[in-house]
């Protein structure tokens, strides 16, 4: 079976002896992290227990005190270590405060006991973990599947990755484009919707919620001021709430409303988003224009192309601590505007049918410390847009 690469960083974790903090294993809905949980415990040399919140009837926190006690006794008082995995640990109500009482209490006997906890809900897990566990924990990612991943496992060309993205469970059926995007609808975005962003309390509108998804990942790589989008949108309130609405998509691993880059926030803030699916199956599965149409015509295809390349911007972004913008100033505009630190790198993609000025002769006067990378296209020094989403071209200097 393909394991990973965080396979090995998962394993690491579980094996370390002298580092006390949870670890944490968080990403969208259907990445596999459960998949990679378990390949990790298959390489170990202790005593494990592996439990999930979705074996109880109802999972409470006497549940989670007696499995992590169980988990304590492995350790025969401490004499040897061992490890408990809690999966789906969202579904255990109240389970921040509990898994903060028993971590502190296993921090004041010297427990050997290595915990791993992992949920489905990214939204909701991310709550939790900021609302008490904060300094008590690191997170190990699983972002949506990449195009040498997709490759490697599952055999995709550069074309079946643009059309059917990256989540593994969907690739078995990627020669069935009707039953493709049912399991998208069915078993990834609604449950992400109606389980994850929907479960929160401060979601007033959930008809709103999921007609801006479907608004957004049509418009996928394409900027959408907030005036336009309450002009499409029925009941849709008033600005503040889209953007409450988009902030939450993008927790939860769906949809980013991406800023137009400027050295002053506050214009960034104010500044319309630019929307961006996570994975390029969201946008495409959304548009049911089937693959034909989808990667044929120019526009759409472009759109698409583009949305590859951010999504891809976006999957890196957290684990290597760079932000990802955009720029236009009238009718210049870049695709993308990388900023690490002191670090900015200013990416075009060609993609399809190109209508609009490019921008990045301006940009770059403007910020001439800026790294040029050209995707795609036969102007000199571009690369290919498989050699990017490879990861083969760097972003900074």
């Amino acid at each position: 079976m393909y394991e990973r690469l965080q396979v090995a960083t998962i394993s690491e974790r579980m094996a370390e002896r002298d580092n006390p903090l949870l670890q944490v294993v968080v990403g969208p809905r259907q990445t596999g992290k459960s998949t990679m949980i378990a390949q990790a415990l298959s390489h170990q040399k202790v005593e494990y227990s592996y439990v999930s919140a979705d074996d109880p009837l109802v999972p409470s926190v006497d549940w989670l005190r007696t499995e992590w006690q169980q988990a304590r006794n492995l350790t025969r008082g401490n004499a040897r270590p061992a490890i408990l995995v809690v999966d789906e640990i969202q579904k255990v109500g109240g389970w921040p405060n509990a898994v903060k009482s028993l971590w502190d209490a296993d921090r004041r006997m010297g427990s050997t006991l290595k915990v791993v906890l992992s949920g489905s809900s990214s939204l909701l897990l991310h709550r939790g973990l900021e609302d008490s566990l904060m300094g008590r924990f690191e997170l190990i990612r699983s972002p949506h599947w990449s195009l040498s991943e997709c490759r490697d496992a599952f055999d995709y060309s550069l074309e079946d990755f643009l059309y059917y993205g990256g989540y593994p469970g969907a690739a078995r059926f990627a020669r069935d484009e009707l039953r493709w995007s049912a399991y998208l609808r069915d078993a990834i975005i609604e449950p992400t919707i109606s389980q994850d962003v929907l479960a929160l309390e401060d979601v007033r509108k959930p008809a709103l919620m999921r007609a801006l998804f479907r608004l957004g990942a049509a418009y996928s790589a394409q900027e959408l001021s907030y005036n336009k989008m309450l002009g499409q949108l029925q009941d849709a309130g008033n600005t503040t709430t889209l953007a409450h609405y988009l902030e939450l998509l993008e927790k939860a691993g769906m949809l980013a409303a991406l800023e137009k880059y400027d050295e002053k926030e506050l214009v960034r803030r104010k500044s319309s988003p630019r929307l961006m699916v996570f994975d390029t199956s969201l946008m495409t599965a959304t548009l049911g224009k089937g693959r034909e149409r989808v990667l044929g015509e120019p526009d759409p295809r472009g759109h698409v192309v583009e949305s590859a390349v951010g999504a891809y911007l976006l999957g890196r972004a957290p684990s290597e601590g760079f932000e990802v913008h955009w720029w236009r100033e009238n009718n210049d505009e870049v695709d993308f505007v990388v900023r690490k630190g002191a670090a900015l790198c200013a990416i075009e993609v060609k993609g399809g049918h190109e209508t609009r000025q490019s921008g990045m002769a301006k940009f770059l006067q403007r910020h001439p410390e800026a790294r040029r990378v050209i995707v795609g296209g036969s102007s000199v020094g571009a690369c290919g847009l498989e050699e990017f989403l490879l990861g083969e071209v760097p972003l900074f200097y």
